[in-house]
């Protein structure tokens, strides 16, 4: 991607997003690729970076972990592998062991499914492969600590014995001159010491003539002297010799292994480079969540389509400081390409405009961007930039010079893959001939093409807007009452730059005001207060507009409410016939299943009784008392639904039921303890005690 001027990605604050992104990496690879972040110009590769970036974010935010734990820089010590004759240590070779063991991780946790889940994340390891001979290799050398194992030559083997019963037979002498000199009361307190790699005595300066050996040193204060015992002498020379031939095979055995993983070196080297990857990946997802950053639709041309894009480093401050950030929609497409924003000053004109820029070049170096993700951005091959005040002294040009030099560049390079911003476009000059310069470039930069937001204060080029195909007018809001901006853009209608009401609120003398007035051109005048008055109509229009939308939400949210307590209860209710149901079929059941177990004890006692006749009766008494039982069942079961007793005393014309059979009836007549009822049109004479007052429950429900 081309840039002009040099200093455009510094003025759109990229190096800040840049330093942000390698805070977050833990290895120097992914540190400096942050600091060296490439801008694409082809699709296929921004799209690969984006869709990464997007899958980690997913991984961070899921709380799932990734095995990429190695973030050591061990590029010296692959950089020695590979160069002959060289040899590492055992602390260097745990190291190798260590990043070849993250690699093996890396490639279990792309199983089948990772790899369709995170297809993006997968491309990093097509071209690579997991090679488990370097950790056998190091594994049959060194143990976990780094030490050459004794089992690493037959050689180191025997050498390591020997020092084994040397250094337990020196130890054993030494023992015992030790006990033999404590009771002479030769030895100071310390006893013995090491010196020179050597196990010396600690002995008395006066006494150490009485010791015979070597002596090796004295203390600072002249009263201890340190001395080799002549006893010990052989021994631990014997023991410096065979230290020292461990020494040599160590080196050895190390200079062998390191001979046998350097045809692996290139592919460590991969390994490491890997790691450094994975790292990058996770710092963009990291940065990503840090500013809402989301993952938009891509189209291969120029397009600008951003949905609720905010500017990432603003958005960061006001989270610090807990203060809103107002999001920004713009679209510029092959109709509208040139945006012109006017408005007052501090009203966030510029800053929209650094915000399309920022977030475009965070787009096409594959970093995710602060927009919804139904935001749609195209690829530009060039960006162009003119913001602040570009006077240059070393060329003696005045602002004004300057300005017209870089709108002679843009005119001259400016295609349909080009994106450029203009801050306060035709100022430094004359408001009438700059004005009229800034609808001459406008014109030429909307007719090969180009992509653009202007930011101005003319007149004449909000009016130009309207007219000339491809640019469209856009405003910053201003609160007038309170003299205060709303950093809100509106796309569609030019803006006020708000002079005399800024200067009326702030107390400016109103003679001052209306004599300004009087210089300023009438239809001048006039326009700027339409605009003024235009875009507070648009701004209550807003405003009934956001009150509309919220009682349409709330209204929706009523009637899901509604339905859901609908079918809330035309559940309930179903679950009652359900249950209904099931139980009469449980009755069923149980008196089906009940029978089953009779039949069955019948047919056992058909099989064992020699009074067939016996068992016939039963199976009929069976089977016709069950049929009546449940007749009698069914009819009681009415009668209950029917009639409630109530108790009482039996009286004449009473309604009493016939606890027996459970018939009901009227008393006619009592006699002594018999009572006649009457059933229908038959009279049937019942025992009192077999009889209970009823009552309709219809009546009991009426009173």
């Amino acid at each position: 991607m081309k840039f002009f001027p040099e200093s455009t990605l510094h003025q759109l604050e990229f190096d800040k997003v840049k330093e942000l992104l390698a805070a977050h990496a833990r290895t120097e690879y992914g540190k400096q690729k942050a600091l060296q972040l490439r801008i694409h110009t082809k699709k296929e590769f921004i799209d690969r970076d984006l869709q990464q970036g997007n899958e980690y974010k997913q991984i961070l935010q899921s709380g799932m972990y990734f095995p990429n734990d190695f973030i050591l820089n061990i590029s010296r010590e692959l950089k020695l592998l590979g160069i002959p004759g060289a040899s590492l240590t055992g602390e260097q070779f745990l190291l190798i062991r260590r990043l070849a063991e993250n690699t093996n991780n890396i490639f279990r946790w792309f199983t089948v499914e990772m790899r369709d889940t995170y297809s993006g994340l997968t491309q990093v390891i097509e071209n690579n492969y997991y090679e488990k001979a370097i950790r056998q290799l190091i594994d049959e050398v060194l143990d976990e600590t780094g030490v050459v194992k004794d089992t690493a030559s037959p050689a180191l083997a025997e050498i390591r014995m020997k020092l084994y019963r040397k250094r337990n037979e020196l130890r054993r002498v030494f023992d015992r001159i030790v006990s033999k000199l404590n009771k002479q009361g030769y030895l100071a307190d310390i006893e013995e010491s090491f010196m020179n790699g050597r196990r010396v005595l600690a002995v008395f300066a006066e006494q150490k003539r009485m010791v015979k050996g070597v002596l090796h040193s004295e203390s600072d204060s002249r009263r201890t002297s340190f001395i080799e015992p002549e006893e010990t002498t052989d021994l631990n020379n014997e023991i410096f010799s065979l230290e020292y031939e461990e020494t040599k095979e160590v080196y050895r055995i190390l200079r062998q292994l390191t001979q046998n993983l350097s045809v692996y070196a290139e592919l460590l080297k991969s390994y490491h480079a890997l790691a450094g990857e994975f790292d990058f990946i996770r710092a963009k997802g990291k940065l990503a969540i840090d500013i809402n950053g989301n993952y938009p639709q891509l189209q291969d041309k120029a397009h600008v389509q951003l949905i609720q894009a905010y500017h990432p480093l603003l958005l960061l401050y006001n989270q610090k400081n807990n203060k809103p950030t107002i999001p920004v929609n713009i679209t510029l497409d092959d109709k509208n390409s040139i945006l012109v924003i006017s408005g007052p000053n501090a009203g966030g004109k510029t800053v929209t405009l650094k915000t399309v820029g920022l977030l475009q070049v965070m787009l096409q170096s594959g970093l995710l961007v602060s927009v919804s993700p139904d935001s749609t951005m195209g690829i530009f091959k060039q960006l162009m930039i003119h913001i602040g005040d570009t006077q240059s002294l070393e060329f003696e040009l005045s602002t004004y010079s300057s300005h017209l030099k870089n709108m002679k560049y843009f005119i001259e390079n400016a295609n349909g893959k080009t994106l450029f911003f203009i801050d306060e476009l035709g100022s430094g000059s004359d408001p009438n001939l700059g004005g009229a310069f800034a609808e001459v470039i406008m014109e030429e930069l909307a007719f090969k093409h180009a992509f653009g937001i202007v930011t101005t204060h003319y007149l004449n080029l909000k009016v130009m807007a309207n007219k000339v195909a491809g640019i469209i007018n856009g405003a910053m809001q201003f609160d007038e009452a309170n003299l205060l901006p709303m950093y809100k853009l509106q796309v569609g209608k030019p803006g006020s730059s708000y002079t005399f009401s800024i200067a009326e609120r702030i107390g400016l003398d109103k003679r001052l005001i209306s004599k300004a007035r009087k210089l300023v051109d009438e239809d001048h005048f006039r326009l700027d207060k339409l605009l003024n008055r235009t875009e507070q109509d648009l701004q209550k229009i807003d405003v009934e507009k956001d009150q509309l939308d919220k009682l349409l939400k709330e209204n929706e949210q009523l009637k899901k409410e509604m339905q859901r307590v609908l079918s809330k209860e035309l559940h309930r209710q179903e679950v009652e016939k359900l249950q209904h149901q099931n139980k009469i079929s449980q009755e069923k059941i149980d008196y089906l299943k009940d029978m089953e177990r009779r039949l069955k004890t019948m047919v056992i006692e058909w099989r064992k009784s020699e009074d067939k006749d016996a068992v016939v009766k039963m199976i009929h008494a069976l089977l016709f008392n069950q049929k009546e039982q449940m007749q009698k069942e069914k009819h009681q079961k009415k009668l209950q639904e029917k009639f409630e007793e109530v108790g009482g005393e039996i009286v004449l014309g009473a309604k009493v039921k016939m606890k027996n059979n459970r018939s009901v009836g009227i008393v006619k007549e009592i006699r002594g303890k018999k009572a006649i009822l009457q059933i229908g049109v038959i009279p049937v004479t019942v025992d009192l005690a077999d009889l209970v007052v009823v009552k309709d429950k219809s009546d009991t429900a009426a009173g």
